[in-house]
């Protein structure tokens, strides 16, 4: 058991193992067209590697040809090194009962990352401080539905960058006992974030399972950068993982029709995954996709609308039949508070990855504005419909019991099941109780004082921090990490770029 583990108190599941069929939006001609325009890509248009000469020299030794910055490889060796890859995987987080595996037919949920702005229905929007994010890490700890704490759920802007993602590994690891992400921005960031991993985890197991990953994404169009490299090396040189996102607005960063958009998506998330198993075959890696339609008058991107709903879809078969984990979608919206326009755009959004078949999920709660804004309300109506996926995915039984068979023996025609014995066997765990719809009557919502689902969310996420306790762990561990994050902030110059 990993050093400062504690048994879990949770009940639900420390993540969604799916029983439900995939939805095949394409059939195999179009999924193969799409393939095809990727590995062409790849081939005879390359990818630009800036900055990256270890990583030049990588893909020569491999037998790619590279010329100046550009990097063309063949199919044969793509798929070789893709090979490599773990199809599943378990991140293990520092109490083991909230371990995650990510691929196959499992689906994590983690919350917004990267906002810099935060918005609550008193306090307004407003940048993120240290303390927002230390309240969004207790939330997330708290709702069950978020089986991941992600890392980025706001930016702390009151704390200088260099130092930052310091404060922010420590809250992620003494706040909650879930999985998280680490840094990636400058290589000395991920460095510290492999090297407070080891600290929190201990060697053995650090040195031998998969305990911190990094998400990075590639700078579309058809550009791998210092970034992505050099988090590359530090974390898959660790043996931990690495998730790998081009970021498209169709028409800006990659072709306006959609499986152009998907096609790009695709041959720049393998060339890294690939690059990732240069670095160190078997190494963890998720692909990634997050396209955005835009709208093409103003500029400005737009979520939730048809064309990105189907990419999560057709992403999800492409990175089946390549056997690789799959990261896209979340509960988007380009509205500014959680009103309608939010609950629809969102709720498109994650059912289409939901559908799709997603294995990890960034963005499943708490995303506003286009992702420049985490909203408390937003992050716990999120959670309570990512429970009610949880439920759809797990299916339903149709053995004797669940089709009812003998329900009907204390039931005469006409009558009612309320009291019967198979209701009774079943009222507690029959259907998904929300926790912030409101389905009373008109007269006792009114006598509650009329609360629309915003209030009633801002109400529910004081509640649950009222309520917070931490995790425990292990003295000696947290003293550790204490003195590791005030050594190098001792050491780091204050820096607000």
């Amino acid at each position: 058991m990993p050093r400062g583990a504690t048994p879990s108190v949770e009940a639900s599941p420390a993540y969604v193992t799916r029983r439900i069929p995939y939805y095949s939006f394409l059939d195999d001609e179009a999924l193969e067209r799409i393939e095809h325009q990727a590995f062409r890509l790849l081939e005879t248009v390359g990818i630009e590697f800036r900055e990256a000469p270890d990583a030049l020299q990588r893909w020569r030794t491999a037998g790619a040809e590279v010329t100046d910055h550009r990097v063309r490889t063949p199919r044969a060796l793509i798929e070789a090194l893709l090979a490599s890859a773990p199809a599943d995987f378990t991140q293990t987080a520092r109490n083991p009962a909230r371990s995650v595996r990510i691929g196959g037919r499992h689906q994590v949920f983690a919350p917004v990352y990267g906002s810099p702005f935060v918005r609550d229905l008193e306090g307004g929007r407003r940048y993120g401080t240290l303390e927002d994010f230390r309240r969004l890490v207790k939330l997330t700890h708290l709702l069950k539905p978020l089986h991941h704490s992600g890392f980025v759920t706001c930016e702390p802007c009151d704390i200088p960058v260099s130092k930052r993602h310091l404060d922010m590994l420590f809250a992620h690891m003494t706040l909650t006992d879930k999985p998280h992400l680490g840094a990636i921005t400058e290589k000395s960031r991920a460095e510290d974030s492999v090297a407070m991993a080891r600290l929190l985890h201990g060697g053995d197991v650090f040195d031998s399972q998969c305990v911190i990953m990094a998400n990075v994404n590639t700078n579309s169009p058809l550009l791998v950068d210092k970034v992505v490299t050099d988090a590359a090396a530090v974390y898959c040189g660790a043996g931990q993982g690495l998730i790998v996102v081009p970021f498209i607005l169709s028409g800006a960063m990659g072709p306006v029709t959609t499986a152009a958009a998907i096609a790009q998506a695709l041959a720049e998330a393998m060339i890294v995954g690939a690059y990732t198993q240069l670095v160190r075959p078997g190494a963890p890696f998720i692909l990634g996709n997050f396209l955005s339609s835009m709208n093409l008058r103003s500029g400005a991107p737009t979520f939730g609308m048809p064309e990105p709903l189907m990419s999560n879809l057709a992403i999800g078969q492409l990175a089946r039949r390549l056997n690789l984990p799959l990261r896209c979608g979340g509960a988007l919206t380009a509205s500014k508070v959680p009103d309608a326009q939010a609950a629809a755009e969102s709720a498109d959004s994650m059912l289409s990855t939901v559908l799709g078949g997603a294995n990890f999920v960034l963005h499943a709660a708490g995303w506003l504005e286009g992702g420049l804004s985490t909203g408390y309300e937003k992050l716990v109506l999120d959670a309570d419909r990512l429970g009610a996926y949880e439920v759809m995915l797990r299916g339903f039984e149709t053995d004797d019991d669940a089709v009812g068979r003998d329900a009907y023996a204390d039931v005469e025609p006409g009558g009612h099941f309320l009291g019967s014995a198979h209701t009774l066997s079943h009222y507690k765990t029959a259907f998904y109780e929300p926790q912030l719809s409101d389905s009373n009557s008109v007269e006792q919502w009114e006598e509650q004082g009329s609360k629309d689902a915003a209030r009633r969310a801002y109400e529910r996420w004081n509640r649950l921090l009222d309520e917070y306790e931490p995790p425990p762990i292990d003295a000696a561990t947290l003293e550790s990490l204490e003195d590791y994050v005030a050594r190098r902030k001792a050491a780091l110059p204050d820096a607000w770029y």
